[in-house]
């Protein structure tokens, strides 16, 4: 998996092997055995049940879903504890975060700068 990906994608690829939901623009739902995932959300599901908007059910073998068509996913719980979010918490305690100053934010930002002039003043 290369490391440019966003949260999103790669939180996706965790959940290949387990049985996670997806809803499409269309209102269809999707729910089954995630298989394959594409960097561009297109996933692949085994022993699928399909919802349609009316609410009348099939069951399918093998459905192919491209990612532009996707509204939405729900994923287990589970992968909460994923490692790729320990990696992300570990970066948020990092004291060297943005612009290299301590605190998250422009108005951490500002405020460094605001001091360091004031001290050149004094």
């Amino acid at each position: 998996m290369p490391p440019n990906l966003g949260i999103p994608v790669k939180l996706l690829h965790e959940s290949t092997g387990h049985i996670i939901s997806c809803e499409l623009k269309s209102g269809d739902l999707y729910r089954g055995k995630l298989t394959n995932v594409e960097d561009n959300m297109n996933v692949q599901f085994e022993t699928c049940t399909r919802t349609d908007r009316l609410g009348r059910t099939s069951e399918l073998q093998t459905v192919f879903i491209r990612g532009n068509q996707i509204r939405f996913f729900v994923v287990p719980d589970m992968l909460k504890n994923a490692p790729m979010f320990r990696n992300q918490t570990a970066k948020l305690k990092g004291e060297a975060i943005g612009a290299g100053v301590g605190g998250v934010g422009k108005t951490a930002v500002l405020r460094k700068m605001i001091e360091a002039k004031e001290r050149g003043r004094r």
